[in-house]
């Protein structure tokens, strides 16, 4: 069975709740399209039970990609990094979420730190996946394959392959079905909590896991965590405590 799972950003108890759904077995494959962690606290602790499991298959999102150059070790090894672009990168990892994310590991051994910096670098930015005949290709944000259209709004095929938003209405040149996170399927449908969203040769899994769990905030009524089993379909949910709508 093929799996395809999104923006968990740290959320232990979305993630645990679905993975015990899916019941994930060896000659399984579960893919992770980017954005394990920053927003809840658990995303290194996260990365690292991914990062032992050999039937895993993950993604850069813009999360990783953030923390990389926050850190000093970007994933475009080609950008020198001197002091003011990392305290330039860490502000805008902090504004996205990423200051649990750095708490935590400023307390983690520099081997492991080390580990997950290599492990970080050798994601991919897409994958192609056949299922019952149909092509599908996942990203984090957008396939790099489109790059050459958006070129002059991004500097580079990373950068626009974790960063851009793939809207209803992007033409796709390839014969393909695009599976992207990055982007709260509540800018495509509105439902409560959310939903994967079904487009047309386009579908979208992230489901709000980064949205807080706290009942007093607005958006926390939208937040979980989805996954998709590309073989027939079938979509998880993380299972979520009730919280009153007091609109």
């Amino acid at each position: 069975m093929i799996y395809v799972m999104s923006d968990i950003h740290g959320n232990m108890r979305r993630f645990d709740s679905v993975m015990h759904q899916i019941n994930l077995q060896p000659e399984d494959t579960l893919y992770i399209l980017g954005d394990v962690i920053d927003r809840h606290p658990d995303g290194i602790r996260i990365l690292r039970k991914l990062m032992a499991m050999p039937n895993v298959k993950m993604l850069l999102g813009n999360h990783e990609y953030m923390m990389l150059r926050a850190i000093g070790r970007p994933f475009d090894t080609y950008e020198q990094m001197d002091d003011l672009l990392m305290a330039d990168a860490t502000r805008l990892w902090y504004r996205n979420g990423g200051k649990v994310t750095h708490s935590y590991w400023k307390h983690i051994r520099k081997d492991l730190r080390e580990e997950i910096i290599q492990y970080l670098h050798s994601l991919y930015l897409n994958y192609d996946v056949e299922v019952n005949g149909i092509h599908y290709k996942l990203v984090h944000g957008a396939p790099t394959e489109e790059y050459e259209n958006f070129r002059r709004f991004y500097p580079d095929p990373t950068h626009f392959s974790v960063w851009k938003r793939w809207r209803i209405f992007e033409e796709q040149h390839g014969d393909y079905t695009v599976i992207f996170g990055h982007t709260p399927t509540l800018d495509y449908q509105v439902c409560t909590p959310m939903e994967i969203w079904h487009g047309n040769r386009k579908i979208g899994i992230d489901c709000g896991s980064g949205y807080p769990e706290d009942p007093s905030e607005y958006y926390s009524k939208f937040g979980r965590l989805a996954c998709l089993r590309l073989d027939d379909m079938k979509e998880f949910y993380s299972e979520e405590r009730q919280v009153e709508d007091n609109a």
